[in-house]
């Protein structure tokens, strides 16, 4: 984020954001006694097509939040605009504060919110955000055009009978159902070190409020730790981090004895780095991006493994990523009432991902107009207990990018 602004009697100018945020190329800046504000936006519109209407994972790959794996149409048009306003003030060319809210109007017909935080601290020495936000990406995706579990964080991320891919983004932030608060410090001139607390009702985090076949009741909120520690250079970056929920018996299920068995148990590992010569790649398309990524989640009766490698060379983005589900427990109750899925009793699922884009960029003339296109291809591998059989899902994307 940009940490130094001229303060001078109210002015309007437009200026390039890229430094200031991923979402617009250019903004309105006013420049105030109290600080700069500044206006901007992104739409983001999709024409999608797949080969069958339920997908394969249990992730929402449209902007409309009011979808899910189950209900999805297949074949539709899809997206948001977003509407952004930051502030930011700096004191002494040390003490600094500001904020950014990011309302979204999709074309569902629903509002709803993007970022909406408020931060303050020291230049070069510390930081605390507090609201609703994203934290660090431990699984870049890249050109990501058209994925079939991309999108989500932490927002209903699992429903029951479709494969999870774990990314490490359960306690990175942007719930529904709760806020966040986190502490980053530089140091060592390369090393950043983030501290991320999510607070929020984890029952939420299951759609329907079921897992594994298992009527979900909360019993307190949780509170996801995420510590990041990254490194970066003018080419190279890494980072590790862990994420887990710190309150015990937070969420779980009873039995016909009435006795509770808590589900709430949820440790994360993650490792991610990136090789970039492209500088900017959003805004220059020269060189080559590659990221490759490994998460792994142990959680209640529960182990999933998630990999990942993808590259942008130029206008070109490629990516394979594979998932490992373990799930050792499964209500056999459930599966007689289930209509929707393909897990549905416990075993190892293996899911794989292909996917592919390619970026039209300065479209009519306008550096902030891009028409991406992507294609995805998705196999859901059964573990033998289910018969040890195969579903798989295809698709194809045109988005169009619009900055302003």
């Amino acid at each position: 984020m940009k940490k130094s602004f001229p303060f001078t009697m109210i002015t309007l100018s437009l200026i390039p954001l890229s430094l200031l945020t991923q979402t617009a190329s250019a903004a309105i800046q006013w420049d105030t006694p109290q600080g700069v504000l500044k206006l901007y936006g992104d739409v983001e519109f999709n024409i999608d097509g797949a080969s069958k209407k339920t997908q394969l994972s249990s992730i929402r790959a449209s902007a409309d939040k009011k979808d899910k794996p189950s209900d999805k149409d297949r074949w539709d048009i899809n997206g948001r605009l977003l509407i952004g306003l930051d502030g930011y003030r700096e004191v002494n060319a040390q003490n600094f504060a500001g904020f950014t809210v990011q309302p979204l109007a999709d074309l569902g017909g629903s509002m709803n919110l993007d970022d909406a935080a408020f931060y303050f601290g020291q230049k070069k020495q510390w930081q605390l955000k507090i609201g609703r936000y994203e934290a660090y990406d431990m699984f870049p995706l890249g050109q990501d055009t058209f994925i079939e579990y991309s999108g989500n964080t932490a927002n209903d991320l699992y429903e029951d009978g479709y494969g999870y891919i774990y990314m490490m983004k359960e306690g990175r932030g942007r719930s529904d159902n709760g806020g966040a608060i986190q502490l980053t410090a530089p140091f060592f001139d390369n090393f950043n070190f983030e501290l991320n607390t999510l607070i929020n009702n984890g029952e939420k985090m299951f759609n329907k409020s079921t897992y594994h076949g298992y009527a979900i009741k909360k019993e307190k909120n949780v509170a996801y730790l995420r510590p990041v520690l990254s490194w970066k250079n003018d080419s190279f970056s890494t980072a590790i981090a862990s994420e887990t929920n710190v309150v015990k018996n937070a969420y779980g299920y009873y039995d016909d004895n009435d006795r509770f068995h808590r589900q709430s148990r949820r440790t994360g590992y993650g490792w991610t780095s990136s090789w970039n010569s492209m500088g900017n790649w959003n805004a220059k398309n020269q060189g080559l991006l590659i990221n490759t990524s490994v998460a792994y989640m142990d959680g209640q009766n529960e182990d999933d493994l998630t990999l990942g490698v993808n590259m942008v060379w130029e206008k070109v983005g490629l990516g394979y990523f594979y998932a490992n589900n373990n799930i050792k427990e499964f209500n056999d109750d459930y599966v007689a009432d289930k209509k929707d899925g393909y897990i549905i009793g416990k075993g190892r699922y293996k899911v794989h991902t292909v996917n592919a884009s390619y970026l039209f960029d300065n479209v009519l003339d306008m550096d902030n107009f891009n028409i991406y296109t992507g294609v995805y291809w998705s196999l859901l591998e059964r573990s033998k207990e289910q018969g040890d059989n195969t579903e798989d899902r295809y698709g194809a994307r045109v988005r169009f990018k619009y900055f302003y």
